[in-house]
């Protein structure tokens, strides 16, 4: 079974601790999510982030497809990095790194996924066609949203890639 990877990079012109202040708040999760996905938090978002924290969903990955995603806060450096690995929900693995890098002018925020579809040979055949384009939009779109709420850093471009091994 092939195991893929989604690298996303953002600069932002805002503070390290203004940055982790906002994406170690699980419930600003629901900010940056496109409101397609019927995005809701059932639990466990009531305190800020700490490891073994477990976090229960409710998300519509794909139309007419709802599901529960269980994820679990594995590690957490404050100020730094942090993991989220699913436990249950829509992947077969789920594996979410999150860093944070002081640069000239702002924060580089550093996304790196390792994550593997259910469902076999289908779901490796269905993967350029539906997760693929899926998870680069809503990537997309959190970068978007991130430029709204903090601004945009001049010079530096934002890069995604998605890889499978």
């Amino acid at each position: 079974m092939k195991l893929y990877q989604l690298h996303s990079k953002q600069a932002l012109p805002i503070t390290k601790k203004e940055a982790w202040d906002f994406l170690s708040s699980p419930a600003n999760l629901k900010v940056i999510t496109p409101d397609h996905m019927g995005f809701n938090i059932l639990a466990g978002a009531d305190r800020p982030m700490f490891p073994g924290q477990i976090i229960q969903y409710k998300v519509s990955p794909f139309p007419r497809y709802n599901t529960k995603w269980v994820t679990e806060i594995t590690h957490v450096l404050e100020g730094e990095f942090f993991v989220d690995e699913q436990r249950f929900g829509p992947y077969k693995l789920w594996h979410h790194k999150h860093f944070l890098k002081t640069i000239d002018g702002g924060v580089e925020m550093e996304d790196i996924i390792d994550y593997k579809v259910p469902f076999g040979i289908l779901g490796q055949w269905a993967h350029p066609l539906l997760v693929r384009k899926q998870l680069i939009k809503i990537f997309k779109y959190r970068e978007q949203k991130l430029t709204e709420l903090f601004g945009r850093m001049k010079g530096i471009p934002n890069e995604m890639s998605l890889k499978s091994f």
